[in-house]
């Protein structure tokens, strides 16, 4: 069978898997007490919703380059939410380290992984829509226009 057949639906599942794993953390860590944080409960609550439903999204079919940005937009939010929250804050809360434990690694780990799928992903795809151009050469060129004589 084709590798290139395979890579494809391998990239889309583990992509979804692991955005899927960063919505399931979220929504943990709400569950676990985030939940009474002002506005930023609600936004973990709000970051694993879309997380779960892109992951969902995904899977279904040979998802669009718009489903693949937000995918990536989600991911790069909670990123950038956890560095926030260790540096400036982000509404008045601040977090320190690599807490709360086990979950901080698990989500780093998790929306980092789901970037880079969507990297590899989108230079696979690049990648065969390149090879499914036809060649421009003498070839093509012949075809075209008549050489000097």
């Amino acid at each position: 069978m084709n590798a290139r057949r395979l890579l494809a639906p391998a990239l889309r599942t583990a992509t979804a898997v692991s955005l899927a794993a960063g919505g399931y953390l979220h929504a943990q860590l709400y569950l676990g007490g985030y939940r009474s944080v002002p506005v930023i409960g609600p936004l973990f609550l709000l970051q694993a919703g879309a997380s779960l439903a892109l992951a969902v999204l995904l899977l279904i079919g040979t998802p669009p380059l718009l489903l693949r940005i937000a995918a990536a937009g989600v991911a790069l939010g909670a990123l950038a939410g956890f560095a926030a929250s260790r540096t400036v804050g982000v509404f008045g809360f601040t977090e320190h380290g690599l807490r709360p434990a086990p979950q901080a690694v698990l989500s780093l780990v998790a929306e980092t992984g789901t970037l880079l799928l969507l990297a590899v992903w989108q230079l696979t795809l690049a990648g065969r829509s390149r090879a499914a151009r036809p060649a421009v050469g003498a070839a093509a060129w012949a075809t075209t226009r008549t050489p000097p004589g």
